[in-house]
């Protein structure tokens, strides 16, 4: 059946905040009010929605099957009343709002100082960073928890715009004890012998590594599967195998020399650093802005990071990445 006409905003917002918070107490707290004005606005939107929207359980609340379903769109209701609000303060000439940046988990070493750089030149603008794996950012920003996504390649399952902003190396590393070291210059059919050092399927570093060795012709022969940079840098360290990572995340210790580039051709190789969005989604002037941030002073601020000297600026071309069939 339809909702009927007499649901209010207000219902809406108490009925998200306990659905999100999983208690009627938290969410009395959270909207400052009664644990029974709570209750009432939840009856009041069950009765207008003519369905049960909620269980009580043993330890809290659950939603129903109806419940979860309205639930998606309070969010999204929300979400726009709350884009809504930010876009006509921009308009009466106040730059703010809320930046939504989700950004897979090599990005968390590079992406911090440029928005602290953004939040210092725009001090109304609050920052939400949601770092994931690729599969779990790519899922984000299909559900529009985030507004812009920062990943490597475009995802091909969605239909988004997507601008590349900077370089990002990436490179085979070893402990400077590890014998590749020291003897001739590594190859790929090498290190198809070795102990290889990788991330969990679904990351970035781990589809890339997988697609040189497959372009290579040889076997990938996994030392390790491990979910965190940091383990794979310190089982690397540890003489464990060869790592493969994004050069973002071991700046500290290739200057320290705890790990070394491993000798080989074409080491690191370099691929792009994009930013995207959906492609059916309208940006909010805060997003734009940082989209903008980042194709204009992205690649120096990187470059900064890695103590190396700017790269010539980057044309701006928009690519817009199909889905597939």
């Amino acid at each position: 059946m339809p909702l009927t006409k007499n649901a209010t905003f207000r219902q809406l917002a108490t009925f998200h905040a306990v659905a999100r918070l999983g208690s009627v107490s938290a969410a009395a707290d959270e909207m400052h009010l009664t644990q029974p004005a709570v209750s009432i606005q939840i009856a009041a939107l069950e009765e207008s929605a003519r369905s049960q929207l909620l269980q009580r359980t043993g330890r809290g609340i659950r939603l129903t099957e109806a419940g979860e379903l309205l639930d998606g769109y309070a969010r999204r209701i929300l979400e726009l009343w709350r884009e809504a609000g930010e876009e006509m303060a921009t308009l009466q000439g106040v730059f703010s709002g809320t930046l939504r940046v989700g950004a897979i988990t090599t990005a968390e070493y590079l992406l911090p100082p440029m928005l602290v750089t953004f939040a210092n030149e725009h001090p109304q603008v609050k920052v939400k960073l949601q770092v994931g794996n690729r599969d779990e950012i790519v899922q984000m920003l299909a559900s529009q928890e985030i507004d812009l996504a920062i990943m490597g390649r475009p995802p091909a399952e969605l239909k988004t715009d997507s601008t590349p902003f900077a370089k990002h190396p990436m490179a085979f590393l070893a402990a400077p004890n590890h014998p590749l070291m020291a003897g001739p210059r590594a190859t790929m059919a090498m290190l198809s012998d070795q102990r290889i050092l990788v991330r969990e399927r679904g990351s970035g570093t781990r589809s890339t590594i997988e697609r040189l060795f497959k372009d290579a012709g040889l076997p990938l022969r996994i030392g390790s599967e491990l979910s965190s940079n940091e383990a794979i840098k310190h089982m690397c360290a540890a003489g464990f195998g060869v790592a493969f990572l994004s050069m973002h995340t071991c700046v500290l210790e290739l200057r320290a020399g705890v790990l070394a580039l491993l000798p080989m051709d074409h080491n690191p190789i370099e691929r792009d650093w994009h930013v995207m969005h959906l492609a059916s989604r309208q940006l909010p002037q805060v997003a734009l802005a940082f989209e903008k941030f980042l194709c204009t002073r992205g690649q120096a601020e990187i470059a900064r990071q890695l103590g190396d000297a700017p790269a010539s600026p980057r044309p701006r071309k928009t690519r817009r990445a199909a889905a597939r069939a």
